[in-house]
């Protein structure tokens, strides 16, 4: 009924995956893929936060050296960067806010500060969308390892039951099959979590970059707004 009996000294992770059932190689072929999607978002979201991080910290350099804001904010309109969509979300409601016959500057300023604060928020929402990929995959890989761990060292006691022999010979590839199951599952979870952490270690920087942008260019927004009142 089980087939437990291959040969001991052959026991790589490929004959251990063909030695498996059909359960086993669900097991590590579903650990696999997600490995492989792990490492996929690591590389990709890893690339696209590290050159975000260098875009908005151009961006600013260039922003606050700038005199004329408008024009800066035409030329900049082609980039792809989350400071640049907050300068426009500011600068819309900017003018939208000013051209009427008469301005409410308290309000004007209440609803620049909820537009950059929204935006600010929404790039940053954007950014950590795969996170919680990460921490699925961190927090879920270990545990269906586990599960074909447990399944692996049943079929090794269902063996020794049918053939009433423990002897290593019989019992060393279920074994060795349940703990790979493990191992996979470990080397799944280990860099998502890692990768996580760090990620969202960056996220933060980012967004606390981008919250000193929108205060900052709140505050200027602000005075041009007590020159126009003058």
């Amino acid at each position: 009924m089980f087939d437990l009996s291959a040969d001991v000294g052959s026991l790589s992770p490929l004959a251990m995956f063909l030695h498996a059932d059909l359960i086993g190689k669900a097991v590590i072929i579903m650990l696999l893929l997600a490995s492989i999607w792990v490492w996929t978002i690591i590389v990709v979201h890893g690339r696209k936060l590290a050159q975000v991080r260098r875009d908005t910290e151009q961006f600013e350099r260039e922003f606050w050296k700038a005199g004329d804001v408008e024009r800066f904010s035409e030329d900049a309109s082609r980039r792809d960067s989350p400071a640049v969509r907050i300068l426009a979300a500011g600068l819309g409601e900017w003018r939208r806010s000013t051209t009427r016959p008469v301005v409410d500057r308290a309000g004007v300023r209440e609803r620049l500060a909820a537009v950059l604060d929204g935006a600010a928020a929404n790039e940053v929402e954007r950014l950590g969308e795969r996170l919680n990929l990460l921490a699925t995959v961190g927090s879920v890989a270990p545990f269906v390892g586990l599960f074909g761990t447990v399944w692996g060292i049943m079929r090794s006691f269902a063996a020794i039951a049918a053939e009433q022999n423990s002897s290593l010979a019989v019992v060393a590839p279920g074994i060795a099959e349940a703990l790979f199951a493990t191992a996979i599952g470990l080397f799944a979870a280990i860099p998502a979590v890692v990768a996580y952490n760090r990620f969202l270690h960056t996220l933060g920087r980012i967004e606390a970059r981008l919250a000193r942008f929108s205060d900052g260019f709140h505050a200027m927004l602000s005075r041009e707004l007590e020159r126009d009142g003058n």
